[in-house]
């Protein structure tokens, strides 16, 4: 009995080590912005999964791209079959670290300045990104973190119609919020 109340005890504290400095959000919201001639485009997703570590600075998101929510039904329509993709290219995805992280200070109520470099998965196609960002520690375990950065479609494979190429933007800019809780 003492050997197993031994092994409980150490996997007990094994979990919580691993957990402490982790966070995350399956509320995040990203959206994304293109200024064009005919008519500006901009889409709002709010069911962004994430997750942060405080203990290495890294970082991760994934979402459906047919959760992006656009002011005009036919917007959506549109990005879901004839840009993005969405039954072919489901999900979108980052997985990156927050620069010189070990050298970074953080506390309770104040933002920080920070760069993120990772991958970017979109349209079925790896992309390094590098983005500028801040985050800051919250009261009641939580943490909030924004970054903004732009993309080319093409370099994501992602092709604008003849018919509309002049009147669509190729660069899209991309403006990330989480607002994470602690991993319990």
């Amino acid at each position: 009995m003492k050997p197993l109340l031994i092994l409980i005890t150490v996997m007990t504290l094994i979990s919580f080590a691993d957990t402490k400095g982790k966070y995350t959000t399956k509320t995040g919201k990203i959206t994304f912005f293109s200024a064009a001639k005919l008519e500006n485009i901009e889409a709002i997703n709010n069911q962004v999964v994430s997750v942060l570590d405080m203990n290495n600075g890294q970082l991760g998101f994934t979402l459906l791209m047919k959760a992006f929510l656009f002011e005009k039904a036919l917007m959506q329509e549109h990005f879901n079959e004839k840009y993005v993709e969405s039954d072919k290219y489901p999900k979108s995805s980052f997985k990156g670290a927050i620069s010189s992280f070990s050298s970074l200070t953080f506390e309770k109520g104040k933002a920080t300045a920070v760069v993120v470099k990772g991958e970017l998965t979109l349209h079925g196609v790896t992309q390094n990104i590098e983005a500028a960002g801040i985050i800051t520690p919250l009261d009641g375990g939580k943490m909030k973190a924004e970054a903004t950065f732009t993309i080319l479609l093409s370099d994501f494979q992602i092709k604008i119609p003849s018919a509309v190429k002049e009147h669509i933007s190729n660069e899209i800019k991309i403006t990330v919020n989480m607002l994470y809780d602690t991993v319990t």
